[in-house]
């Protein structure tokens, strides 16, 4: 798929606009793991290389928290393999709407996946026109700039906050994580996989180690989903009138 240059500013434009709310929601969140991982010892370029590679928001908050010296690789991998197995259900939902992009654009997009742009993205290729190389360039690229520059920032200047929490800052992961469902909800079929999703995940935090919560809310909404009779027609519908478009 190739854009006119008109077209691929416009979707441009469009991609920025849908993104730069959750934007400014994860900005906190470099800010806080920077300030964090000063305080375990790294630089501000330590802190820059990892967000700028990683890109990975909860892993690498998992991996500061559980910094060392030695550095515990294997157990950090393990935690961060853990938390972003969610990427797996999320790439399956998407995958159906990216066949008309570029093989680089598809890439990227895979590369730069965060659950704030999947779930914009997903939005995009299935209530709106679809997924174009213009859109996603306006969607990702600021959203990845903002992590590891804002990571940088919070590692410099992470001393002058001792208690972001204070500031409710422990509240913003959560508050932008309700936003992405109001967004995606589609009435009565949104329903049941909400709440396994909930459910599961809530169980998980309080009876078991680690971030199995992630994962286990992750595979009980898609279960929930995909079992509920109404919603794998809703489903259906859509992709039907989503492929004839």
């Amino acid at each position: 798929m190739t854009q006119h240059p008109a077209s691929f500013a416009a979707d441009a434009r469009q991609g920025f606009i849908d993104i730069f709310p959750l934007l400014l929601g994860a900005i906190p969140f470099a800010l806080l793991l920077g300030a964090l991982a000063a305080q375990k010892g790294l630089s501000p370029l330590e802190m820059g290389l990892m967000s700028a590679l990683v890109f990975a928001g909860g892993s690498q908050f998992i991996a500061v928290d559980m910094w060392a010296s030695p550095v515990p690789i294997l157990a950090i991998v393990a935690a961060t393999l853990m938390v972003n197995a969610r990427h797996l259900l999320m790439g399956a939902a998407l995958a159906p709407h990216l066949g008309g992009l570029p093989r680089g654009v598809r890439l990227g997009y895979i590369a730069i996946h965060a659950d704030e742009t999947w779930a914009v993205g997903l939005k995009r290729a299935t209530r709106g026109p679809g997924l174009t190389p213009g859109y996603l360039a306006g969607m990702l690229i600021p959203f990845y700039l903002q992590w590891p520059i804002g990571g940088v920032i919070g590692c410099v200047f992470g001393g002058l906050v001792t208690d972001p929490a204070r500031f409710g800052a422990d509240f913003v992961f959560t508050a932008m994580f309700l936003c992405l469902v109001v967004g995606l909800w589609r009435g009565r079929t949104s329903a049941p996989p909400v709440a396994a999703a909930a459910v599961a995940a809530t169980l998980g935090y309080l009876y078991l180690p680690g971030v199995w919560y992630v994962f286990l809310g992750a595979l009980a909404g898609t279960l929930a989903g995909a079992l509920d009779p109404a919603g794998v027609k809703a489903v259906a519908a859509r992709e039907g009138r989503v492929h004839a478009g």
